[in-house]
């Protein structure tokens, strides 16, 4: 069961588009390898806006996934490939549909 999660929103340095995108999709085994990451998605919104959506079964998971690999990789590139600070909003999940 998940309870809370993770709605962060990315926003590429113009000509970086590709290189956030391919560093998201980079990312996926880091997110396997996290125990309590229920689901882990990385998105593209438009042309300039990427983001990732993930959910844990409560808030000391989502609390390691803040301070995790994932985190601090995207962090380090944070100047290279972003315009602005990611928006990083912490959610409660209010109900759930997922599949074993």
């Amino acid at each position: 069961m998940v309870t809370v999660g993770l709605l962060a929103t990315l926003s590429a340095k113009a000509g970086k588009e590709d290189d956030l995108a391919a560093f998201l999709e980079s990312a996926l085994p880091l997110a396997q390898a996290e125990n309590e990451t229920i689901a882990w998605f990385a998105i593209k919104i438009d042309d300039t806006t990427y983001g990732i959506f993930d959910v844990f079964p409560g808030p000391a998971g989502r609390e390691a996934h803040l301070n995790g690999p994932i985190a601090a990789a995207l962090m380090e590139k944070a100047d290279e490939l972003l315009s602005a600070p990611p928006v990083i909003k912490p959610i409660d999940v209010l109900a759930a549909k997922l599949s074993d």
